[in-house]
């Protein structure tokens, strides 16, 4: 069964850094974008980063500058580092990932969140 587990979520002050990684397991054949999605309370989950498999990126208005995504495909994993942090991203940081698993089709995966507060 395929999985997504995040890590690396925290406390934090405002000003500071964090980095968050997303390791997908199981019977995996090959992934394609994957990516970062946020969802503070009260509020509809937000795309904040995504990554081809070739490495081309794209971020929300609201953290470009700020954040970096990057993954390592021989490790089935993606990264994201976070500068300059805001109390405004505080959230539970979602990853996400098209995973074809050995034998199957392409699918859409969601690991279960890391929370991310930052403090001012």
């Amino acid at each position: 069964q395929v999985q997504l587990v995040e890590s690396g979520g925290g406390l934090v002050q405002a000003g500071g850094s964090l980095g968050l990684s997303c390791a997908a397991s199981g019977r995996i054949f090959s992934i394609n974008g994957m990516g970062w999605y946020r969802q503070a309370p009260g509020k509809q989950r937000e795309l904040v980063a995504a990554i081809t498999r070739g490495g081309s990126t794209n971020y929300s208005e609201f953290v470009k500058g700020r954040f970096t995504i990057s993954r390592d495909n021989a490790k089935n994993t993606v990264y994201l580092q976070m500068n300059s942090l805001k109390p405004e991203d505080t959230a539970v940081y979602y990853c996400n990932a098209d995973i074809m698993p050995l034998f199957s089709q392409f699918g859409n995966y969601w690991g279960k969140g890391t929370l991310v507060t930052v403090s001012s």
